[in-house]
């Protein structure tokens, strides 16, 4: 079989960046923001530097534009789809190619792909005209004219920005009580052409299983495909686990449109499988394996992943002379004390956290023996190296949504954003073992429970009401069917 069955080139590396009147225009590099592209090039000082967080206000308040042109690398007419992906924009933002808009971003945690078989050229000229956050989130803000959304802003104190919760965007960027007021603007993760023909790998997942009924380990593989073809594609899919003795191939046919293949593995009951231990428990052992699928159009597929084995409980049960009922985790069947910390993100500008940055600091809570972490919902949701380290070092991951210490709103357009988040999000990083628990947000309910923002009694309803829609009703589902597989009961375990 022939394996060209896609072609790649990423657009990172330098555009061209200015600002709305024209009055300042600089090289900025992609992945990268606004402040790091004028502190690079000079034309500010250190953003960290004393008073600077109040100086720069001007920065996040005007309207900038990335853009560049770039050569086509292939022969357009070979591919039946082109497609434009951006990893992460920051956050609001018109895109266009060759003058023709292609669509717009509101949301920084979500991945955007735009269809540009039809309007790519040999050369081309690509935009990303941004809309300053602060003002898109007043404007979001007065829009909702139904009942106000506290907080409104920031304790003066913090010199931030206000209406944070309007905008799908890392919350501490408009000011923390421990960090300044940078709300960024930029490509802040991968942007690249893909090209491919008849059917492309979205997103590839793994979650191991312990099956009590048959005493074996099994992996659901999840595989999520653009399928180009107008009719069902058939094929093979072999997935091969040498160190564990187990091979296994599958037919599978994948449907026109978003096509999905879910494969249920058995793993070789005559192989000693050794789990995934979180630090100072045992060893953080992980499997090479190898998935390759030939479909009858020609083209092969191989994709090389980690699997790891591992159990997790949460232990809530009534305690003899306690009102309450226990918390804790149960990690391959034994009881975990968990030791850790919360992480906030590691910069205010996300492209200078490198991946040395990112080993340094959790190999540090590892030697300073934590066993867990919980990635804040006032933050971002990490980028892969994050989780990768974490799996390998053996720190827990208890991972909150991006929702922290205000109330949001819940009308149409939001919420459909923020399902586009989550399921985006969850498929993404649903293979790491170090992800022990997903959690709804930070301190939302504790300020509606001990009514932070004094609201009165009889406005409290409208507010829970929101509050179980957007977390119980939108998130948790998306979760639930995200990350249980369909065959699984929860009695089997």
């Amino acid at each position: 079989p022939r394996s060209s069955h896609s072609t790649v080139r990423s657009l990172r590396g330098s555009w061209r960046l200015g600002n709305a009147n024209g009055s300042v225009v600089l090289r900025g590099e992609v992945p990268g923001c606004v402040h790091t592209a004028l502190h690079r090039r000079g034309l500010i000082q250190d953003p960290y530097y004393r008073f600077n967080d109040v100086m720069y206000r001007w920065i996040s308040l005007d309207n900038w534009t990335y853009s560049r042109t770039f050569k086509t690398p292939f022969d357009i007419r070979k591919w039946q789809k082109v497609n434009l992906i951006f990893e992460g924009v920051d956050t609001v933002a018109q895109i266009l190619i060759n003058n023709v808009t292609l669509g717009r971003t509101d949301n920084m945690f979500n991945r955007y792909s735009f269809d540009i078989t039809s309007v790519i050229k040999e050369v081309n000229f690509i935009e990303v005209r941004f809309l300053s956050a602060v003002s898109y989130a007043a404007e979001q803000s007065r829009c909702h004219k139904v009942y106000s959304i506290p907080p409104a802003c920031p304790p003066p104190v913090q010199k931030g920005e206000c209406h944070a919760n309007f905008i799908r965007k890392e919350q501490c960027s408009f000011s923390w009580d421990w960090g300044p007021s940078f709300p960024t603007q930029g490509i802040w993760k991968d942007v690249r052409i893909e090209a491919y023909n008849h059917y492309h790998l979205i997103y590839f997942s793994l979650t191991s299983f312990f099956v009590k009924s048959a005493q074996q380990w099994s992996l659901e593989i999840e595989s999520i495909f653009d399928v180009v073809s107008s009719k069902p594609i058939a094929g093979l899919v072999t997935v091969n686990i040498p160190k564990l003795q187990t091979q296994q191939t599958f037919s599978v046919r994948l449907q026109p449109g978003e096509g999905s293949i879910v494969l249920l593995v058995n793993i070789n009951k005559s192989s000693a499988v050794e789990a995934w231990w979180p630090n100072g428990h045992g060893k953080q052992t992980g499997y090479n394996m190898t998935t390759t699928f030939i479909m009858e159009a020609g083209y092969q597929i191989e994709k090389f992943s980690k699997a790891y084995f591992r159990t997790v409980e949460l232990v809530q049960e009534p305690i003899p002379g306690s009102p309450g009922l226990s918390f804790y985790f149960r990690i391959n069947g034994r009881p975990i004390f968990i030791k850790g910390s919360n992480w906030i993100p590691a910069d205010s500008f996300q492209d200078r956290v490198t991946y040395d940055t990112l080993w340094l600091l959790l190999k540090s809570a590892a030697d300073a023996n934590m066993n867990a972490l919980r990635v804040w919902g006032g933050g971002v949701y990490e980028q892969d190296e994050f989780y990768d380290i974490c799996d390998e070092i053996g720190i827990m991951i208890w991972q909150d949504f991006m929702f922290a210490c205000a109330l949001y709103p819940t009308d149409k357009n939001y919420l459909e954003s923020v399902r586009a988040e989550v399921s985006h999000q969850v498929r993404r990083l649903k293979s790491h073992p170090s992800i022990i628990l997903w959690s709804g947000n930070n301190e939302n309910e504790a300020a509606i429970a001990s009514n932070w923002f004094s609201i009165p009694y009889a406005d409290k309803e409208v507010y829970i009401k929101d509050y179980v829609m957007l977390y119980v009703k939108n998130i948790r589902e998306i979760v639930l069917t995200v990350t249980v597989p369909d065959y699984i009961t929860l009695k089997d375990f």
